[in-house]
């Protein structure tokens, strides 16, 4: 059967093969195993095959990701409601069960209070689409149990392109405001969480650089190879931006 090696915006390859995807395993895989068994039933998440040897056996999942800068589909509305519309379906899966989980054993610490499963990496890197709509959620490596607000910071960063507009493909200010208040339109976020949001933007990216360089240090040569890349520098950049329009931000938000 032929193989084919997947792109995409992690720093693992991953392999086709057939109906099914080859990916590495890591200490925190166990987790998300029992994670997405848990999930067998929901649309769009793969299923676990087997795991052996320090390879994983998933599901293969039809459609488009996006790197950057976005495609036109995964820049379009559509596909920002969608994604919000999905991360709701995602979390609300969640909540029942996530207090129940272990806290040990993800890849990064659980995050209190936990109210969901947090995906961690909730981009259209990781996102499938099916035209402009996501229809599957890939890559759960970075998921553990959290508040709602810690995958919300990530997803809209992405998601509404809150980015310095000099950025490739990144929207002007003033229509990554508008995206701001459509995502959370459509995740239905609530006025607290609202008030919190961009707070957990800036949270999210201070961690995207702390970790790229705490690896780095590791002799990770891929993330290495992201600082040589300027990747901390736009992060920080980004991180300016958003605190330099906050006031517009927040009342795009509301909250």
């Amino acid at each position: 059967m032929d193989e084919e090696i997947l792109t995409g915006g992690g720093v693992n390859e991953v392999v086709r093969v057939g109906a099914t995807v080859r990916r590495p395993t890591g200490p925190h895989s166990p987790r998300v195993h029992d994670l997405l068994r848990r999930l067998e039933g929901f649309a769009g998440i793969p299923r676990v095959h087997s795991a052996a040897a320090g390879v994983e056996v998933l599901d293969f999942l039809p459609g488009q990701v996006s790197n950057y800068p976005l495609t036109p589909a995964a820049a379009s509305v559509t596909a920002l409601v969608s994604a919000a519309e999905f991360l709701r379906r995602f979390h609300d899966a969640t909540a029942g069960f996530a207090r129940e989980l272990p806290r040990d054993g993800w890849m990064f610490p659980v995050a209190d209070p936990v109210e969901v499963v947090c995906h961690g990496d909730y981009a259209p890197h990781n996102c499938v689409l099916d035209g402009e709509r996501v229809v599957a959620l890939i890559d759960f490596d970075t998921a553990r149990p959290g508040p709602r607000l810690t995958d919300l910071g990530g997803a809209v960063y992405r998601w509404a392109q809150v980015s310095d507009p000099r950025n490739p493909g990144v929207p002007a200010t003033q229509e990554q405001a508008a995206r701001l208040a459509r995502f959370c339109a459509a995740y239905g976020l609530d006025d607290a969480d609202r008030a919190g949001l961009l707070d957990a933007v800036i949270e999210h990216l201070d961690g995207l650089v702390r970790h790229m360089h705490e690896q780095a240090a590791a002799g990770v040569a891929a993330f290495a190879s992201h600082i040589a890349d300027g990747h901390d520098a736009l992060y920080r950049s980004d991180v300016a931006h958003v605190q330099a329009n906050r006031p517009l931000f927040q009342d795009a938000i509301g909250g």
